[in-house]
């Protein structure tokens, strides 16, 4: 998404929170229930979570709101910083007596965030950052850390997902060797970890292992040294960088097509912040704007873009099913009591846009993750095909066949 978009949309914020009004609906004689939401206004996949956020709440609202009382979104632009996030959390709890944050997709934030939550004795929920080690600190120190719950999949879930797309998709076109491509950050050191597992569980060789600084600017260096290996695929686990390398993959007709993780193109600003380039490339998503992975999953995303003009980020999904999972949850606590309220957080069974929400417990490594498999959260593999996100993956759901642009050279 671009900063000028952002601004129009989002309106960046210097230090202090803005209270958004979400609905007109009438004036309820108890005080509204404010969720703190931290975000990166200005990122492609961050700025659909106070927006998302936002759309939930102003439904939750016509509706009657909780109890009686209306949800209100207090936003923070933490401008992509733990430090500006921490600050932010402790104004939200302190000052703007939020009652929940939601959370950032940047990994690095949240696990500065975490002992936060539990400090403050305040429910948090990521909706986009994927680090194993959010919920394995739950499990390590849960009396401390219970207040803490993962809204999207954890990196060694999000590999297995692409573990099992390749094997659909690519074993069928012979490729048995890849090359991994990640960029250096917390959530990418689990989601290499078990791609460089998975992969060759399914007969497909990683020849090499390539880690990225998520300043790098020219990739150039790097796709000459992709090609001269020949790898069949470049696998790929991006997210903070997205826009430069698709665009340089496409310009230097780099032959290797690109399957992965790319968070950046899971919004459809992606098609006119590459110019186009992101042709053909195919990424992982667990809910999409072209299937009902749920009965939510396809009016929510017209009603985002109806209503944002783009599509939601991945991270969009999750925050939009985050603050229903919430709202919930301050029900059945009857109030916002910190500890109620996790206890009613851990009972969830919530059918939202990426499928049926249930909380891991104590006993999985994944403590306040979410389940994953038939039944409850898998995953999609989506290709960007001439402007629009079209789902590949799997059969049952795929409304499109996965290809490739012209100059790329593996068998189709």
């Amino acid at each position: 998404m671009s900063a000028a978009y952002c601004r129009r949309t989002l309106l960046p914020l210097a230090s202090a929170a803005i209270v958004f009004a979400l609905a007109a609906v009438p004036a309820q004689a108890a005080d509204p229930i404010r969720i703190g939401v931290i975000a990166e206004a200005a990122s492609v996949a961050g700025a659909a979570i106070p927006n998302a956020a936002n759309l939930a709440a102003a439904e939750i609202n016509a509706a009657g709101g909780v109890n009686g009382r209306s949800i209100e979104i207090v936003a923070y632009d933490n401008k992509s910083s733990a430090a500006d996030s921490v600050r932010a959390f402790q104004r939200a709890v302190q000052q703007d007596h939020v009652s929940a944050v939601i959370a950032s997709y940047i990994s690095e934030v949240v696990l500065a965030l975490e002992p936060w939550a539990g400090r403050l004795k305040t429910p948090m929920i990521t909706p986009g950052a994927a680090s194993d080690l959010i919920t394995h600190r739950v499990h390590d120190d849960y009396d401390h850390l219970k207040y803490v719950f993962h809204g999207y999949l954890a990196s060694t879930q999000i590999s297995d997902a692409v573990c099992d797309a390749a094997r659909d998709l690519l074993l069928p076109l012979k490729v048995k060797t890849v090359v991994v491509m990640s960029e250096d950050a917390a959530w990418t050191i689990p989601l290499d970890d078990e791609y460089l597992k998975c992969l060759p569980k399914i007969g497909v060789t990683v020849i090499d292992h390539i880690r990225l600084s998520p300043d790098t600017t020219d990739f150039t260096p790097v796709f000459n040294k992709i090609e001269d290996e020949k790898p069949d695929v470049i696998v790929t686990g991006i997210s903070h960088i997205g826009v430069q390398p698709t665009v340089q993959w496409a310009e230097q007709h780099v032959p290797i097509p690109m399957f992965g993780v790319s968070s950046q193109a899971t919004t459809s600003t992606f098609w006119k912040d590459t110019n186009g380039a992101a042709n053909g490339v195919v990424f992982n998503m667990f809910s999409a704007p072209d299937v009902a992975v749920t009965p939510k999953t396809i009016p929510f995303a017209e009603a985002y873009q109806k209503k944002y003009g783009v599509t939601p980020s991945y991270a969009g999904y999750t925050a939009y099913d985050d603050v229903y999972i919430l709202a919930e949850a301050f029900k059945k606590a009857d109030g916002t009591d910190p500890d109620k309220v996790v206890a009613a957080m851990e009972q969830t069974d919530w059918v939202g846009t990426i499928g049926r929400i249930q909380y891991l417990g104590r006993d999985s490594p994944f403590t306040h993750g979410m389940k994953i498999g038939a039944g409850f959260i898998s995953g999609l593999m989506v290709e960007w095909k001439d402007g629009k996100q079209v789902t590949v993956w799997p059969k049952d759901v795929a409304v499109g066949a996965m290809t490739f642009p012209s100059f790329i050279r593996l068998a189709q």
